[in-house]
């Protein structure tokens, strides 16, 4: 991973929990894991690592388990899911910590998809994770158990009415979520007629600051309706793939020019990786959600709270904040404790470590400083 953003940074592989993981390295110091979410890499803290190994930080950043150069994985549609669930995601992060001789890191940062595994790192062992910081993707806290059932059974588990209500409504939609758990989900996006590189030009912008609608604000309740008022990377047309969908949004060439946080040398990265890859080992993990096998596991933690010190990164312009209603309040509320920051940073919208990367730097060591005191 060298760009010209990069700093004493390198790569090595670890052979841990059936992986060969890859993992990008900076700095010497006191020990920091960055888990990146989708459709990203290691390489999306690329901007933040030498900021935070410059403070003293030995910063650890890997292609978590279905992306990039780590293998291991299977990315047959018809294979075992187990792989992905979220206990096995804080087992590689656990693993990775103890490869490297340590019995515990000063925090654990996640962005995205990689903000539930930093969230759950924390829950499932806080004396490794000592703090946490979750980025775009609030935490409303595990699954409940059913409760007070021994004189009336608790009602079986039914499918979700609001995606029938989304197919139903005047323009007919679907929930992105569901959508990237179908089997045309990877072929969609990995052979998109405009080609991986555009798709995800089209994607990053899309969901970034630079689109001018992305201006959002909390929903009412998870209903057709409310969820309607979601921009289409999050709530699409029902008869459309994410590559047609995104495709209507593609920036133009002179705004791709002048784009600074991800300019097409840098963009070529991750093009060219997911070109090769696919995106099936990222679409996994959102099946190991929509598909509730594993919600019963989960449970084992209901009740559980974040009582180490967390804090919550997102862009202003940052629907994925809202996407499910409630969640970030529950996150403030009850999901987590000792929250000594939430910040909503101007200028950002979904990927804001790579669209402001000076601020939260500037966060991160700041609440790593409150944290320590």
């Amino acid at each position: 991973m060298q760009t010209s953003t990069d700093t004493a940074v390198e790569r090595r592989v670890f052979h841990l929990n059936g992986l060969e993981l890859s993992v990008t390295l900076a700095g010497e110091g006191r020990p920091l894991l960055l888990l990146h979410g989708f459709p990203e890499l290691a390489f999306s803290w690329r901007k933040v690592m030498p900021k935070l190994a410059a403070a003293g930080y030995h910063v650890i950043a890997p292609d978590q388990r279905g992306y990039g150069r780590t293998t291991g994985w299977s990315a047959d549609y018809d294979g075992d899911l187990a792989a992905f669930r979220l206990p096995n995601l804080v087992r590689d992060a656990l693993g990775l910590v103890a490869a490297f001789g340590y019995t515990h890191v000063d925090a654990v940062i996640g962005h995205d998809f990689g903000s539930s595994v930093a969230a759950w790192c924390a829950l499932i062992r806080p004396d490794v994770f000592r703090t946490v910081v979750m980025m775009s993707a609030p935490f409303s806290g595990p699954p409940s158990l059913p409760f007070n059932t021994a004189n009336e059974p608790a009602k079986p588990a039914t499918d979700d009415p609001v995606h029938r209500e989304l197919a139903a409504l005047p323009r007919p939609r679907k929930h992105y979520q569901w959508y990237y758990s179908t089997r045309p989900a990877n072929d969609d996006m990995h052979r998109a007629p405009q080609g991986v590189h555009d798709f995800l030009r089209a994607y990053y912008h899309h969901k970034s600051a630079d689109w001018k609608d992305n201006t959002p604000y909390p929903l009412h309740s998870w209903s057709a309706g409310e969820l309607a008022k979601l921009p289409t990377y999050y709530v699409m047309d029902l008869a459309k793939d994410m590559a047609a969908t995104v495709a209507e949004e593609m920036p133009s060439r002179e705004a791709i020019a002048a784009n600074t946080w991800l300019p097409d040398r840098e963009l070529a990265y991750y093009s060219a990786e997911y070109q090769r890859t696919g995106f099936q080992g990222g679409l996994q993990w959102y099946r190991c959600g929509t598909s509730g096998a594993f919600t019963a596991e989960l449970q084992t933690w209901s009740g559980r709270s974040i009582d180490q010190p967390s804090a919550f990164i997102s862009g202003k312009q940052d629907w994925g904040t809202y996407q499910r209603p409630g969640v970030f309040e529950a996150m403030q509320t009850k999901a987590c404790t000792k929250m000594i920051g939430c910040h909503l940073v101007d200028g950002a919208g979904h990927w804001v470590q790579q669209e402001q990367p000076d601020e939260v730097s500037r966060l991160l060591l700041q609440f790593l400083a409150r944290a320590a005191q």
